[in-house]
């Protein structure tokens, strides 16, 4: 494991509570799993050393960010809309914008839960970069920052150190995606299994997934199966196959999955398929590109999947 990291908290005024207790009960769970992490809990404005939430529960003996050391992770939460396209909010938090361009020039890894992009956006961060931030503020963010690339359909984007991700449960996913950078795959599965978290989604997957249709459930084989299926799109993978994974007969499986998710694998991994290449040909793929890449041998299976949409 790497040496001791500090992961900071900002608390700005009307947080949303799980946006920040979400990511922050991942890196406390990480730490008593033996991360060599400690946690630090600011406010954006000096002299604050308390602030309210947005459903009233209050914060207290906060840092203020101009009285911390460097960290090594910085947490941007989302907030009230109200004081989103508040010009007086904005203007009040400039320092503590230009001390985060000062971080991130630092090395220091910056991350924003939902609409806590904006502040990112309002700093000149995301210039120029993808990002994305919860769906229901996606056109109000175009329009507030053209020069941004805004990702409106996905659960987190990382790039140039800046790690954005779509709101209130995706900021665990982010979490947990960071837990496996730092410390590994398996390290963060013990975590994820420990917060009873099993929709096991990456940066690439879509906000509205079908990963949260069909994987709220605790049947581990069967979550195993669909992470083996998910994972390797482009290859075939016969039952016989996936029975051997989860050290069951294709029959049993077969049974157990349907039981499980109400769907059979066969329709599972068609939607898995259908939703991944619909994210490709959004990004400019080719039919015949998209269909390689999610295990069709043509394009006009890939078509005829579009259309039973």
């Amino acid at each position: 494991m790497p040496d001791k990291i500090t992961a900071v908290f900002m608390i700005p005024p009307k947080v949303h509570l799980l946006d920040i207790t979400g990511p922050a009960h991942i890196f406390y769970e990480a730490a008593c799993y033996g991360a060599p992490v400690r946690a630090l809990y600011s406010t954006i404005f000096p002299g604050h050393k308390g602030e309210e939430s947005s459903c009233a529960l209050a914060f207290h003996q906060l840092i203020p960010y101009n009285e911390l050391e460097a960290g090594d992770l910085v947490f941007i939460p989302g907030l009230d809309s109200a004081l989103l396209l508040d010009v007086g909010f904005m203007d009040s938090s400039r320092a503590f914008q230009y001390w985060l361009k000062a971080m991130h020039a630092r090395g220091v890894l910056i991350c924003s839960v939902c609409t806590g992009a904006f502040l990112l956006a309002e700093s000149g961060l995301l210039d120029g970069l993808s990002c994305t931030t919860h769906w229901k503020y996606a056109d109000r963010f175009k329009s507030r920052f053209p020069q941004v690339n805004l990702l409106s359909n996905r659960l987190f984007v990382a790039e140039a150190g800046i790690y954005t991700s779509a709101g209130v449960a995706s900021g665990i996913d982010l979490a947990l995606y960071l837990t496996e950078v730092l410390w590994g795959a398996a390290f963060a599965a013990q975590v994820a299994k420990e917060v009873v978290v099993y929709f096991r989604r990456g940066e690439a997957d879509p906000q509205l997934s079908v990963f949260t249709q069909y994987r709220n459930h605790m049947e581990e084989r069967v979550h195993r199966v669909q992470d083996r299926l998910a994972q390797q799109l482009d290859k075939k993978q016969p039952v016989e196959i996936l029975a051997e994974l989860v050290s069951m007969s294709p029959r049993n499986l077969t049974r157990l999955f349907r039981k499980t998710t109400g769907i059979t694998i066969g329709e599972y991994q068609d939607r898995l398929r259908t939703e991944r290449a619909t994210v490709l040909l959004g990004d400019g793929h080719t039919y015949q590109s998209a269909a390689l890449h999610v295990g069709l041998k043509s394009t006009s299976r890939l078509r005829e999947l579009l259309n039973e949409r």
